[in-house]
């Protein structure tokens, strides 16, 4: 008899996991840079968009992302898994390319929203070939494996597109399309379509049956309540990657990081560090990612008795703390405590609010009800993007408040453009103020305290937690299906 993990598992399960592993591998790459891509100087080789246009672009894109399975899922349940993992990969591919050659807003929005697609494509694809490749005995371990997978090409992605882009950044958007290119072979060749039923019914009924059953479930009040008030939490988690990066790249000083690297071991420098003697804000970002492949299966063991609601909301409540402090202070080191905390916080809370939907779920329409998760991720997204571009660039965006400083002072500068970018403005500005650029981000820093941002994510994240702690005192309690 075969024994062993492998043995548990056909091989399109395997071949799903590897799918998953470069899919996210290619996305993070991309996404875990993507604010910094869009808003830093023109001279750097990124587009020096504005924070509103950033936030705009990464939330509305990012929110359809999240929306769209509810369509897509129809269509891979109609077309069959094999011909969508095809096209949307065909789609991945050619999007990457494509958009690191843009430089116009709208055309970079587009090419965006064209990738978005072909990860909507995805993701209810390879979440159903997961599910009908495990059983009931392996199940909980499979899912375990595949969550490894996507964690793991987070934490690749991200690491491998720093390198790239110190030498150009349209060869983060090369590698991105290359992963997605071995998927398509993946597919091609060693993919097995699951058993599924036949569906003969029409495409567009397939889809407005998804949609009518989604609105069946949002019609359960106390369910529609409790979305609604976790995209309070993901609208605080994704700062990490929608504002985060931006703030490090504007407010925080990475080269003591580098040369504290660099007393430890000079090939450590080189392997995390820039040519520049600094570190790259994705680089610190994905402590979160390594954080999570550590320590998930000891906090999953810790908070596995707790109540769902009520693991859900001391998470949140330590996300909240976490990412407060990210803001807090302008100190590179002190990001690897408080990315700690952030990460103990989304390891205890986010994996239990799937589990919490089955547990509220009416037994006939669990599946439903789990459809719905997804919902509070594409609102999370989208008020996400809000906050990293309105809010922020008006309450703690570095050229705006340097703008608003040199108006008070009756200094004019010419408006930003390919042959007058942000590194410019700051330099002449320095120049102009009779300091060197450090010294006048000090200067700004002590002066307009954009640090302060922290109390709005921070209370964001408090008050979901309360609602949600009301939510259970108030509703659940009197039912038999509390979790």
């Amino acid at each position: 008899m075969r024994s062993g993990i492998f043995s548990r598992f056909p091989r399109t399960f395997w071949v799903a996991n590897t799918l998953e592993l470069f899919e996210r591998w290619a996305w993070y790459g991309l996404f875990n840079v993507l604010a910094i891509y869009l808003t830093a100087s023109r001279d750097t080789g990124a587009l020096g968009f504005s924070q509103e246009e950033k936030g705009t672009m990464m939330g509305l894109v990012s929110a359809l992302l999240y929306f769209l399975p509810v369509i897509t899922g129809s269509i891979a349940d109609k077309l069959g898994y094999k011909k969508v993992l095809l096209l949307s990969f065909g789609i991945l591919s050619t999007g990457y390319l494509v958009m690191g050659h843009l430089t116009d807003y709208s055309l970079v929005f587009a090419a965006f929203f064209y990738i978005a697609v072909g990860g909507a494509l995805f993701k209810p694809v390879i979440s159903a070939t997961i599910a009908k490749t495990t059983n009931k005995d392996n199940s909980s371990i499979g899912f375990g494996i595949f969550y490894m997978m996507v964690n793991m090409g987070a934490m690749i992605g991200p690491f491998v597109a720093s390198k790239l882009r110190e030498t150009s950044w349209n060869y983060v958007f090369y590698l991105s399309a290359a992963i997605i290119a071995l998927n398509f072979v993946l597919v091609l060749f060693f993919y097995k379509e699951p058993a599924r039923e036949k569906n003969d019914t029409k495409l567009i009924t397939n889809i407005l049956l998804a949609l009518r059953n989604i609105f069946m479930a949002l019609k359960d009040f106390r369910f529609f309540l409790f979305l609604l008030l976790i995209i309070g939490f993901w609208s605080m988690y994704f700062q990490l990657f929608y504002t985060l990066p931006v703030f490090i790249d504007q407010w925080i000083d990475t080269r003591e990081m580098y040369q504290w690297l660099e007393s430890l071991s000079p090939m450590l420098a080189n392997i995390f560090g820039t040519p520049h003697g600094t570190v790259n804000p994705e680089m610190i970002l994905n402590l979160d990612a390594l954080y999570i492949v550590i320590f998930q299966v000891l906090v999953s063991g810790i908070v596995m008795r707790l109540r769902p609601i009520n693991a859900m909301i001391v998470g949140i409540i330590i996300a909240s703390v976490g990412i407060g402090l990210t803001f807090m202070f302008n100190n590179a080191f002190f990001l690897f405590l408080a990315i700690l905390i952030f990460a103990f916080g989304e390891m205890t809370s986010s994996p239990k609010i799937t589990e919490y939907i089955g547990r509220i779920a009416p037994p006939d329409k669990v599946g439903l009800y789990m459809g719905c998760s997804f919902l509070p991720m594409s609102g999370g997204n989208f008020f996400a993007g809000l906050l990293s571009g309105p809010v922020y660039g008006s309450w703690a965006d570095k050229v705006f408040l340097l703008r608003q400083d040199m108006a008070a002072r009756g200094i004019n500068m010419p408006e930003l453009s390919d042959n007058f970018t942000q590194n410019e403005l700051f330099f002449e500005a320095a120049r102009a103020y009779q300091m060197s650029v450090p010294e006048l981000t000090k200067y700004l820093w002590n002066t307009y305290h954009p640090s302060d941002i922290w109390w709005l994510f921070t209370g964001i994240g408090l008050a979901t937690a309360f609602l949600l702690f009301a939510f259970d005192r108030l509703l659940m309690r009197s039912s038999k299906s509390t979790g």
